[in-house]
């Protein structure tokens, strides 16, 4: 993985070459580095190691994803801002089965951070309702519910914040 600003540099470089190809009479090669500048400038805002991630997580290899994401050294200053936010999700995601107090710090540290997706946002608030209900915080539970609910436009959540709110009034 390249840091950001190389990622950047590397477009720079590209664009500048493709430009020089194009002055030289070489268009061929103008438009093809040109065309590949694209490559770097997609990376900075979407990780690979994120998307390697996302791919493994899709195929449910929690271990595969959790491999990818471990490849990420320092995410602080590796990645941008929603890169972090999606970091701090799909950890958030890996620990919820096994550690549920690091899983509430990823999910509060994504949302603070932004997810660009209201699905994910969605998903991230409704698994904090659900550490808050099995920490019996009805009124925190209830608020992310109603909030992963206004989140929810395609309803892909309905059954699931439907049956958490049958929970909350067993409480």
């Amino acid at each position: 993985m390249f840091h950001k600003n190389i990622k950047l540099i590397l477009a720079g470089l590209l664009f500048i070459t493709g430009i020089w190809q194009f002055t030289e009479g070489n268009i061929g090669n103008g438009i093809f580095l040109t065309l590949l500048t694209l490559i770097p400038i997609f990376l900075y805002f979407r990780n690979e190691y994120i998307l390697m991630a996302f791919l493994k997580l899709r195929n449910q290899d929690f271990e595969g994803a959790k491999k990818w994401l471990d490849k990420i050294k320092n995410p602080e200053t590796a990645l941008i801002q929603k890169q972090q936010g999606y970091y701090n999700y799909l950890n958030g995601l890996m620990v919820s089965q096994t550690n549920l107090n690091q899983a509430e710090k990823f999910f509060k540290k994504a949302i603070s951070l932004g997810l660009s997706m209201d699905q994910d946002l969605a998903l991230a608030k409704l698994n904090l309702a659900g550490i808050a209900l099995s920490r019996r915080r009805k009124l925190e539970a209830t608020n992310l519910l109603n909030e992963a609910k206004k989140l929810d436009k395609q309803n892909m959540l309905k059954d699931q914040i439907k049956m958490m709110k049958d929970q909350l009034k067993k409480i």
